[in-house]
């Protein structure tokens, strides 16, 4: 009783903590001033902003910003459908897999697009390394920064009374990734993988034991997707047995 009273001290503890300064990077980041991350970050967010012709001083209309999120949203359901449909013709399958079956797919893109996760397969029998990390990978980073994005939009539309702009989603949305979840997702990547957690593209293993029965154990680049899952409170996992598989 006393350490999962301890557990929860601490848990709120850290919170009441980390609040303050978390929430004053977090602002900082959304209002494009200069944080400890800006001297390695800042080129890469403007070529980002030069290559897709973005004006980061150009605020949005709130039509216009739920637009943008709706239409990105949309083409990241079509992404990781074809993705899925396509996958036996595309690389990194190791284990030789075929496109997923049309419902599944379709769940699976719209599920993980918009921060559900929902999956109704296993993992490692259906989806290829690239799938897994092209796809959903991919928008565990995506859905995440879309949602706080959102966020940011609701809070200026409440700070700004008067005004017509509540921000630029597509900048919203390059901060995110950029200054909040990828930074902590590689570090917590390589926590995992130096505990044990597997983050490889070669293949499945065969084991054989002791009473000669063949074992298939599978592998994979889960570490990365991991990090980013725990991080963005995205549901869905790897393997089928999720976060409570052994590696």
């Amino acid at each position: 009783m006393l350490t999962e009273l301890a557990h929860v001290a601490l848990l709120l503890g850290s919170l009441l903590i980390l609040a303050a300064p978390i929430g004053r990077h977090i602002a900082r980041v959304f209002s494009g001033e200069r944080t400890l991350l800006s001297p390695l970050i800042r080129p890469i967010e403007r070529g980002i902003y030069r290559i897709a012709d973005i004006d980061e001083n150009r605020e949005m209309h709130w039509k216009t910003y739920a637009s943008s999120l709706l239409v990105f949203n949309i083409l990241g359901i079509a992404a990781v459908f074809l993705l899925q449909e396509l996958q036996g013709l595309l690389p990194f399958n190791p284990d030789g897999l075929g496109p997923v079956r049309w419902d599944t797919a379709l769940n699976t893109a719209v599920s993980f697009t918009t921060n559900t996760n929902w999956q109704s397969y296993s993992g490692e029998q259906t989806l290829t390394y690239l799938t897994q990390m092209l796809g959903l990978t991919v928008q565990n980073f995506l859905s995440a920064a879309v949602g706080l994005a959102a966020a940011m939009a609701v809070i200026r539309g409440f700070t700004r009374k008067n005004a017509d702009e509540i921000g630029n989603f597509w900048v919203d949305l390059t901060r995110s990734v950029l200054y909040l979840l990828l930074p902590l997702a590689i570090v917590w990547a390589l926590i995992f993988a130096s505990q044990g957690v597997v983050q490889t593209l070669g293949p499945y293993v065969i084991s054989h034991g002791l009473e000669g029965t063949e074992q298939v154990i599978a592998l994979g680049p889960a570490a990365s997707q991991d990090a980013i899952k725990f991080l963005g409170t995205n549901g869905g996992g790897f393997f089928n047995a999720n976060s409570a598989h052994p590696f």
